[in-house]
């Protein structure tokens, strides 16, 4: 089963602000598998370590 994170959990886990994890999802990087009941994105959580991972290997989010 899929986890699902929050903007604001997605944020505090890559420490960056939440209007930078909006802007990965609108440039595609980070993908919102989900709604929730406010319309608010939600992120898979494995997806979101995985970006991580990723961004560190190349400097940095």
């Amino acid at each position: 089963m899929m986890s699902l994170m929050s903007t604001e959990q997605v944020a505090e886990f890559l420490g960056v602000k939440t209007e930078r994890v909006k802007r990965l999802a609108r440039e595609s990087l980070l993908i919102a598998k989900a709604e929730d009941e406010n319309g608010e994105p939600q992120f898979d959580a494995g997806e979101v370590a995985k970006y991580k991972e990723l961004a560190e290997r190349f400097g940095g989010l």
